[in-house]
């Protein structure tokens, strides 16, 4: 994997893991041509107390889709009853769409 791939990974990775922490975050929506790929299956390993599980999702990096693999993330205090709705991406007028997860 080249250096490039590593570091758009990394990012990925690390705004999908920053998402995870913060109760609230800003959203920038940039309108794609292109769908994104269907959804790939992913095994989802067994509940853990005090966690939920971050679905694995396609992400656009500025030139093609790539896939980010679904983890356990921490469940923030105070959020024990309240319901996930996972990221997805919706196609608008101007183009597809991604739709960042967040709490309800």
């Amino acid at each position: 994997m080249n250096v490039i791939k590593k570091a758009v990974l990394a990012i990925a990775m690390l705004g999908t893991v920053a998402g995870a922490t913060l109760p609230a975050t800003a959203q920038v929506s940039i309108g794609i041509r292109i769908g994104p790929p269907p959804p790939r299956y992913e095994v989802v390993p067994a509940p853990r107390p005090g966690y939920y599980w971050r679905a694995g999702h396609w992400i656009w990096n500025g030139r093609r889709y790539v896939w980010v693999r679904g983890f356990w993330a921490v469940r923030p205090a105070g959020y024990a009853y309240r319901a996930w709705v996972p990221g997805h991406w919706v196609h608008r007028p101007a183009g597809w769409v991604w739709v960042e997860g967040h709490w309800r």
